[in-house]
């Protein structure tokens, strides 16, 4: 291992051993700020050792800085060779950088709930990323009591999401109208929120004022925040979980934009070259499902394979446009293929 790396990944254990530490600091003042900071620091650094370790780079030609925690995070997500996160794995370092920048840059007001859940999915990812990389478990460098402690741990993102919803409407009652304190509240899950929805923005106090208004309203959750009640737990272990990961039920939409797009989250990010991305004619398709070109635009209309941006995109060039298919569509198709009566989704096309 090479020196940088060692240091790196020093400096990373260093950062989330503190993490842990403030987090079961008896006493509240300062504490989620000093958490949420060392933990997103920390990451930073794992991830550049990570990133050094797989052999790729954390500065480019000439600069003088290295990159940032986004194109890190991009990186160990897309960059070929290099690359060891998952989309989930993402997703949860995009939460603890946002709450972080709220709580850095301006007022948060984060429930002890949220904070736990934000600590121990970092400890747990964190554990992960060493393993994966590096083929070291945390325990190797932490003492095992050394551990994220709750009196109240949560237990289902609904739950907590909806028990948040009603301590908010308490601050809006009439005759309390405590609206500072409510927009500081609500700001956790708006920035948990935005982040699901593959956006890199705190959200404005209009955006704020807007939410607080449809919780006033009582919307359910689901429809407020659809993207975190999109989410859910999975803890294994006894009494308190040893381990905490943030997962996707039924999956998140996840928006095709640019690298460069400004305002957009890594783990929204996905292909940069349109035509590399939807690289396949429909007779390229045919010929990778075994059918004909005919039954297979069949099959296409059958299945709402159009409907689908990660499927299917008209790609203009110059003035001519052109239907192209990515090999997400293929894979849907073949795995639909034993469930389908070829002839009479034929014959349902001829007929349409």
């Amino acid at each position: 291992m090479k020196r940088e790396v060692k240091l790196l990944r020093k400096k990373a254990l260093d950062a989330l051993l503190l993490s842990i530490e403030l987090f079961n600091r008896p006493v509240d003042p300062g504490r989620a700020q000093a958490v949420l900071i060392l933990l997103d620091h920390g990451f930073e650094m794992l991830l550049k050792a990570g990133i050094l370790e797989r052999g790729g780079r954390i500065r480019e030609r000439r600069a003088k800085n290295t990159i940032g925690f986004d194109a890190c995070v991009q990186r160990a997500l897309n960059d070929g060779n290099v690359s060891f996160l998952s989309n989930e794995q993402a997703l949860t370092l995009q939460m603890i950088n946002g709450l972080r920048d709220a709580e850095q840059h301006y007022l948060l007001d984060i429930p002890e709930q949220q904070l736990y859940l934000a600590t121990r999915s970092g400890v747990t990812l964190f554990s992960d990323i060493l393993a994966t990389v590096f083929g070291e478990g945390l325990a190797t460098f932490l003492p095992s009591r050394v551990l994220p402690i709750t009196t109240h741990p949560p237990s289902d993102l609904d739950v907590l999401v909806e028990d948040e919803m009603k301590f908010i409407r308490s601050l809006l009652r009439p005759g309390r109208r405590r609206l500072f304190e409510a927009r500081a509240r609500a700001r956790s899950l708006a920035v948990i929120e935005s982040t699901l929805k593959g956006e890199k923005v705190q959200p404005s106090e209009g955006e704020l004022n807007a939410l607080l208004t449809r919780i006033r309203r009582s919307e359910a959750a689901d429809v407020v925040f659809p993207g975190i009640t999109s989410l859910s737990l999975n803890t294994e272990g006894t009494g308190v979980p040893v381990n905490l990961r943030i997962s996707k039920k039924e999956g998140i939409p996840v928006q095709l934009v640019r690298e460069t797009t400004p305002g957009v989250a890594v783990v929204a990010v996905r292909r940069v070259d349109e035509l590399g991305f939807y690289s396949l004619g429909r007779d390229q398709v045919a010929q990778q499902v075994a059918l004909s070109p005919p039954k297979t635009t069949a099959v296409i209309w059958q299945l709402k394979i159009k409907e689908k941006p990660d499927c299917f995109k008209q790609v203009q060039i110059g003035k001519a446009r052109f239907d192209r298919y990515s090999t997400t569509a293929v894979t849907k198709i073949r795995e639909a293929l034993p469930t389908l009566n070829l002839e009479e989704v034929w014959k349902k096309y001829r007929e349409r």
